[in-house]
């Protein structure tokens, strides 16, 4: 396929699937691990990533109208803990001239999150509340189902379509005749009296049942709404109430040292000391010796990051709270970096805004407050930029530094949250001091189900092949013994 049509895809393409294993097996899961459907799917999606110039859609090569109407975004996960991939019907309306920049406005939102969220798959809404026939574009349906079922390899996991007209199910028909069996089974017509089965109420908006407040706008781009930095004692609501809480700090240290100048409250300096004591106590705990061997490892540009994917916590039943994260420097400067969350309210990160120097390893403990479990729907935002070395590395310089660094030398980690149910959890918790094997996730046992099912075909088309050939051996055995007795008997008949 490369050799006769290397002139009809992006070089950057090629270089990436030779590169990326991940990119391959979702190619041959989508397939049914059968290479020449597998190559074929490819051969597709690599023109069509061409004639798309996917690579280089842009907020700036698009008209900004398209964003403004906000028929197409990103907002939100399912119950499964997968990002929704919005589309508002009613803001659809049929019209040639616009069709192509529509559907390049589809495809950028799909490859900003697949380059964003490492191809990680997306469940579809339909929200099809106050449409009509107006609305109904089969065309660019069509593309929508083709984005899935032949560009994007393994990247949908459901489509739910939220009060379908009726009307529209003459439509609908049409559109299940351009999905195969699988994709068929991922519909999932709803109402507003089922739709939570799938998405729970705070990510639907109110007309869906639903306590999302969220209004779409545009700009900035929407985006996963990550809070600001975390403190070491839980949320802070701005960059400038950081700074305030430093100077608040600041003032009671002074204030504490005059009264330990003139020797009062000495009760309270004892349960200073005390705290200070469990705070060290608790830092000891949570970092094992050989924490760091049991990790998978995202490498970034700049940090290298443990675990790749997942932060593992424990239900309430089985109370694991923490989680490590282990930062590694790869780069020849000092490296800032900040934690942000979707659940500010929950969480305690230690640190949380500070800076590795090069060639070192830094741990970050996440914990859980009292009183809050984990969920599936929260993610951690792993921020990083490298600093100069004449910059400083202390809070009232990294506050600076965050103010005036450009978003495109900042890189991006996102870390989804596993929730582990069983007793004594495969996870990356931090209860027990020790770090075990990764939980498997389902889409884990769906590839071993799907490896393990094409193990079965291979083996059975094997059997199949050895009983034919034996049953043509047994033939012509008969057949040799045959031929040989009749010339025996020629032989003879000569004699007499």
């Amino acid at each position: 396929y490369f050799l006769d049509k290397s002139d009809k895809y992006d070089s950057r393409d090629v270089e990436r699937l030779q590169q990326d294993d991940k990119w391959v097996e979702n190619y041959l899961i989508w397939r049914q691990d059968v290479v020449d459907d597998t190559l074929k799917m490819i051969d597709e999606s690599f023109q069509w990533r061409k004639e798309y110039t996917v690579n280089d859609l842009s907020e700036s090569v698009l008209p900004k109208w398209l964003f403004e109407i906000g028929a197409l975004f990103l907002h939100g996960y399912d119950k499964e803990g997968y990002k929704l991939f919005w589309f508002k019907v009613k803001h659809h309306t049929r019209d040639p001239k616009q069709q192509l920049d529509k559907k390049k406005l589809v495809a950028f939102w799909l490859e900003h999150y697949a380059k964003r969220d490492h191809g990680k798959p997306l469940t579809v809404v339909f929200d099809m509340a106050e449409t009509g026939i107006s609305h109904i574009d089969l065309d660019f349906v069509r593309f929508i189902v083709n984005c899935f079922t032949d560009y994007y390899p393994n990247f949908l996991t459901k489509i739910v379509i939220f009060e379908m007209p009726w009307i529209m199910n003459a439509a609908f028909k049409i559109v299940k005749g351009w999905l195969g069996p699988d994709a068929i089974s991922m519909l999932k017509f709803t109402n507003k009296n089922d739709v939570q089965e799938y998405i729970s109420g705070e990510y639907l908006p109110p007309h869906m049942g639903g306590t999302d407040s969220f209004k779409y706008s545009y700009p900035p781009l929407v985006d996963d709404d990550f809070q600001t930095p975390l403190c070491e004692n839980g949320p802070i609501t701005s960059e400038d109430e950081h700074e305030s809480k430093e100077e608040i700090d600041g003032d009671t240290k002074e204030v504490g040292e005059m009264n330990e100048a003139q020797n009062l409250n000495q009760k309270k300096m004892n349960s200073i000391e005390q705290i200070s004591k469990s705070e060290e106590t608790e830092k000891t705990e949570v970092k094992p010796k050989n924490a760091k061997k049991a990790l998978t490892t995202f490498k970034g540009p700049l940090l290298h990051i443990s675990p790749a994917e997942e932060l593992y916590f424990g239900s309430k039943e089985t109370g694991e709270k923490k989680c490590l994260i282990v930062l590694t420097n790869v780069t020849k400067n000092v490296v800032a970096f900040k934690v942000r969350t979707t659940a500010p309210e929950k969480y305690r990160v230690k640190p949380s805004n500070s800076s590795c120097e090069p060639g070192t390893s830094l741990d970050i403990i996440v914990s859980l407050h009292g009183g809050f479990a984990a969920s599936l729907q929260d993610r951690f935002l792993i921020m990083a930029a490298e600093m100069d070395q004449s910059s400083g590395a202390g809070v009232p310089e990294l506050t600076q530094f965050w103010k005036e660094v450009p978003r495109t030398k900042v890189m991006e980690h996102r870390l989804r949250c596993h929730v582990v149910e069983s007793s004594k959890p495969s996870s990356l918790t931090l209860k027990d001091n020790a770090f075990n094997i990764p939980a498997k996730t389902n889409e884990d046992l769906h590839i071993q189900l799907t490896h393990l099912l094409q193990i079965n075909k291979r083996l059975e088309e094997q059997m199949n092949r050895c009983l034919w050939f034996q049953q043509l051996s047994v033939v012509l055995s008969l057949l040799s013994v045959t031929v040989a007795a009749f010339c025996f008997y020629l032989a003879y008949a000569q004699r007499s």
